[in-house]
């Protein structure tokens, strides 16, 4: 196979792969095609005039080898494969200690689907990553211009669909994260730079197997970030190394999937950029520098190099959403487990990074004021030349010499560098022994019998895994599996086992933070507003928050902010200890729990909502209220919570009045319990703060009144419809009655509805006799003759503990039942026998559990009032219901030889007597009919009691007469009690 460049550099390469395929494959065929292409793919990349810089992301060799070249080539202008909107939040990255994320986000989508938002970009940032070299160096360095050349946020999702990244994150993530901090980006969409990975499990399969190797992660550092973090390995031969391998990974990647169509536009998207950028500045490519993913490197597509084609891709223009921009921490588990890297990568990749600095004594770039890295060396100017003096003097202290690269073509380090055998490096004994020593000790603190026979069991176990797998030395994964082998063996005492302490002994969850400077002004705000409680809230982890308001009454203020905290963030960023905070309550002492620090991403996220969180909980407020699925119960809670966090009479007032538009709507009564417990809390508030209803409640009253008594029958009769519902439905007219009665509303239609009403299940069954009760339609000693009935029946009895649970769901709305439903319960408990009360109490007990929970406090307090207290009493006590009515002790029942009290006031007061029946209502006359007595005397049998009180009080203590004319007079009373008399005569005969 013959081509363009046979006698270029990489001639003699091309050769051997020829012979190569011809003894492997038994002549040309594709292998040939495919080894002579990679080789083609590294040859264009490296002629191109503008320089390409192939890059893995968070590669530590990456990472040293691009510290390098910038310091030998000092560019003008770098190209980064970023995405272009996120260019003006890299200066903030000098407030913040990485790793963090540079996010994109978007709460309101305008041309995406509504169930995509909201919509999230996320370009996690660590220092041992190539593009924070590059960033550091163009920022930090006078002259020297950053482009961000990538698609923007907007593309990101124009170009691909929701349903082929869950599948591709499902297929790539498939163990969840074992730590918190894994869950830092959140939903977001990872835009990862120098993206190496197979696109085909096949070829990921067949390089693990072979290569001897767990995971994809250990691979790459194994037969990649080895050789090429070895301090002989030169610019030119990490360029062409890296081609090579992005160029394999392209040509075996599936040629007709979606995601190769997205990379293909990138490329297209960002060699179009760069042409424009060229023209527009007239800078010279010899003078820039492009840094992207190796897979990009040795792109085919027309648009490649500076030359390439100009009017062949068209840009689309974004949608109409607007987009929000901001930093947010990231962590080490975060950037593992969305871009479907092995658990620990990134922490070892940040070890092997310090001791890469060390070995190659190369300077990294760090952004000036960088928190938690020292203060970054003076720039050079670019394009200056350092005299041969200053470079003699560097490499006289082993530093690095920064001569620009002279600009011939490189030579051909790829055969060298393919035929070289593994380097048999010294085993580095003390870093090892170190290892073995720290993992015990870290072993022993997890609760983990471990002792110095077991430190040298590591260390030789780690050596025999190296040698059995062909490497020069153990690596940090060999050590792992050494550890766990030697340590861990069957059990795992404490939460984290031996594999997670060699993670966090490699370096630990390093978890970013964004610095004060680098807030958005909402999260700013929450600081200084938070301020008097004087908490280190930007610290990690959780801090305990005293508010006493009764001392200190600026301290309501941080109050207000952390209810509204409370309300906006996940939970545990804010959580009360002691106080609450409820509709006309507010506690004079508080105590929190905060972890403002460990939940900085929600805070960042709330600022691009708003400037505010006043304004921020309003939006939301209004966006659960007016949503197309919201109810009224939702909207109900929505103004519940704008009185309760905000105070705001006018927010509440628009929300009630649409409250009262989504109940004119609603067709279920699913929302019953809820809206009857809102609705009660609000008229209880608004009852006793202020000084009228509010309008919008007194139409929600009188609009919910006819809206129930309306649904009311087909709630009955509604299968699906619950017995707790329905019960909530008649809560609210009942209790509303009185109020609704007085805006206008008809009792006849409620006393309609109730008629209309035919359960057939017998919980709904028993509420509805319970509201004929409350309506006076049936008595309650009709009602207890039901429950007697229910009890005789033999067929209805299994069904009773369904009545029960209606009757007991009727407390709701008839609270003065619970008398009768205790004793419906106790006769139950008494009549029945064993062998049909047994298997029917746990059916008893579930149903009531289930169904009636939060009623059966009452019931229980009106069964303590009637049963004694005391359970030797229990043997002797009767029963209320079961007790005949018997005159009270010192009284006599009517017969003709025992009279009774106050009857000698009849006669002797007989105008008197006939007022008070009068003003009583009560028209029976004075019997028998041949005794002359005024019509009063019916009063003695209608009101015996009353009567007997009369007479007690006035110190009455005459009989009751068989004959009223043989009752004693009344004279006694008026000599004895003149007083008395005479205001009871007055009050008499003015009534």
């Amino acid at each position: 196979m013959s081509g363009p460049h046979e006698s270029g550099t990489f001639a003699p390469l091309r050769g051997q792969l020829r012979e190569a395929a011809d003894t492997f494959a038994g002549g040309p065929d594709a292998l040939e095609g495919i080894l002579l292409g990679m080789v083609d793919d590294v040859d264009r990349a490296l002629r191109e005039p503008l320089e390409i810089f192939p890059v893995c992301h968070h590669s530590p060799a990456s990472a040293t080898a691009m510290a390098r070249r910038l310091r030998e080539k000092q560019p003008k202008v770098v190209y980064l494969e970023l995405c272009e909107d996120m260019a003006p939040l890299l200066t903030e990255l000098r407030n913040c200690r990485l790793p963090v994320a540079v996010q994109a986000f978007a709460g309101d989508v305008d041309g995406f689907p509504q169930d995509w938002a909201p919509l999230s970009v996320v370009a996690p940032i660590t220092e041992a990553s190539a593009e924070y070299q590059a960033i550091a160096y163009a920022l930090d360095t006078p002259g020297v211009e950053l482009v961000l050349v990538d698609r923007s946020a907007d593309h990101v999702f124009q170009w691909d669909t929701r349903g082929e990244q869950t599948r591709e994150s499902t297929a790539e993530d498939t163990d969840p994260p074992a730590e918190p901090e894994a869950a830092l980006h959140g939903e977001a969409v990872g835009v990862e730079l120098g993206d190496l990975r197979p696109r085909f499990a096949e070829l990921e399969e067949h390089l693990l197997r072979h290569g001897k190797v767990r995971h994809w992660s250990e691979w790459w550092h194994q037969y990649v970030e080895v050789p090429l973090g070895d301090s002989t390995a030169d610019h030119d031969t990490y360029r062409q190394v890296m081609l090579l391998v992005g160029s394999l990974f392209r040509r075996l990647a599936p040629g007709d999937g979606d995601r190769v169509r997205v990379d293909e536009d990138r490329e297209r998207y960002m060699w179009t950029r760069m042409r424009e950028h060229l023209e527009a500045t007239g800078t010279d490519p010899a003078d820039c520098l492009y840094v992207c993913g190796a897979f990009h490197a040795v792109s085919r597509v027309e648009e490649f190099g500076v030359h390439g084609g100009t009017d062949t891709f068209t840009i689309t223009p974004r949608t109409a959403t607007t987009w929000q921009y901001g930093l947010i921490p990231s962590s080490h588990a975060a950037i593992e487990a969305q871009f479907g890297l092995a658990a620990g990568s990134v922490s070892i990749a940040s070890t092997e990074w310090a001791k890469s600095l060390k070995r190659t004594r190369v300077r990294p770039y760090r952004l000036a004021g960088q928190a938690g890295t020292k203060k970054s060396a003076a720039k050079k100017t670019p394009g200056k030349k350092a005299s041969a003096a200053k470079v003699a003097a560097a490499k006289a202290r082993g530093g690095e010499a920064t001569v620009p690269a002279p600009e011939s073509a490189a030579a051909d380090r790829l055969s060298g560098f393919l035929r070289r055998p593994p380097v048999l490096d010294g085993l580095d004994e003390a870093e090892l022994l170190g290892w073995s020593v720290d993992i015990v000790r870290a072993a022993r603190r997890n609760g983990y019998l471990a002792s110095t026979a077991d430190a040298i069991a590591v260390f030789e176990t780690s050596v025999l895994l190296a040698g059995m797998r062909d490497r020069a030395k153990p690596t940090p994964y060999d050590f792992q599996d050494a550890a766990v082998t030697c340590i861990e063996k069957d059990a795992v005492p404490g939460r984290r086992d031996v594999r997670r302490l060699v993670e966090i002994m490699m370096g630990g969850d390093r978890i970013g933070q964004v610095g004060y400077d680098a807030l958005p002004p909402l999260a700013r705000d929450v600081h200084d507003r938070l301020a008097p409680l004087g908490l280190k809230l930007q610290q990690r982890g959780v801090q305990r928050a005293l508010l006493d308001m009764a001392s200190r009454p600026e301290l309501e203020a941080c109050s207000d902010v952390l209810w509204m905290l409370r309300r906006l963030m996940p939970h545990g960023a804010a959580r009360p200890i002691m106080g609450e905070r409820r509709l006309g309550e507010r506690s004079i002492q508080e105590s929190w729990d905060l972890a403002l620090g460990t939940h900085q991403r929600a805070l960042i996220e709330l600022g691009y909502e708003g400037v505010s969180i006043e304004q921020v909980l309003e939006q939301r407020l209004r966006r659960d209220a007016y949503a197309p699925q919201a109810t009224t119960a939702t909207v109900l809670a929505a103004v519940e919570d704008a009185t309760l966090y905000l105070r705001s009479r006018r927010l509440a007032d628009e929300l009630g009045t649409h409250a009262l538009k989504v109940l004119a709507t609603e067709r279920s009564v699913d929302g019953a319990p809820e809206v009857l417990r809102r609705v009660r809390g609000l008229l209880a508030y608004y009852r006793t703060s202020e000084p009228v209803l509010p309008s919008w409640i007194e139409s929600f009253v009188k609009t919910g009144y006819a809206h129930y008594c309306t649904l009311l029958p087909m709630a009955f009769r509604d299968e699906d419809a619950t017995v707790g519902q329905v019960a909530a439905m008649l809560g609210f007219l009942f209790s509303m009655e009185s109020l609704a009665l007085s805006l206008g509303c008809d009792r006849a239609q409620l006393e309609l509805a109730v008629a209309q009403s035919h359960p057939e299940e017998p919980s709904k069954t028993a509420l509805l006799w319970a509201a004929q009760v409350q309506l006076g339609t049936l008595s309650r000693a009709e009602l207890r003759g039901r429950c007697e009935a229910l009890l005789d029946n033999p067929l209805v009895v299994p069904a009773y503990p369904r009545y029960l649970s209606g009757f007991v769901h009727a407390l709701e709305p008839v609270p003065g039942l619970a008398d009768v439903v205790v004793e419906a319960v106790s006769n139950a408990f008494g009549r029945l026998p064993d062998a049909v009360l047994l298997p029917w109490l746990p059916l008893l007990i579930t149903t009531l559990r289930s169904g009636a929970a939060e009623l059966a406090p009452l019931l229980m307090r009106e069964a303590g009032r009637i049963f004694p207290g005391r359970l030797a009493a229990l043997d002797a006590w009767i029963p209320p219901w079961r007790t005949p009515p018997a005159a009270p002790a010192g009284r006599r029942t009517q017969s003709a030889e025992h009279g009774r009290q106050g009857a000698a006031l009849v006669p002797a007061h007989p105008a008197t007597c006939d007022a008070v029946a009068e003003l009583l209502g009560c028209a029976q006359g004075w019997t028998p009919a041949d005794v002359p007595l005024p019509s009063g005397a019916g009063l003695l049998t209608a009101y015996p009691a009353t009567c007997d009180a009369v007479a007690e009080l006035l110190g009455c203590d005459g009989a009751w007469a068989a004959a009223y004319g043989s009752a004693p007079s009344g004279a006694a009373l008026t000599s004895r009690y003149p007083a008395t008399a005479t205001a009871l005569e007055s009050l008499l005969t003015t009534a």
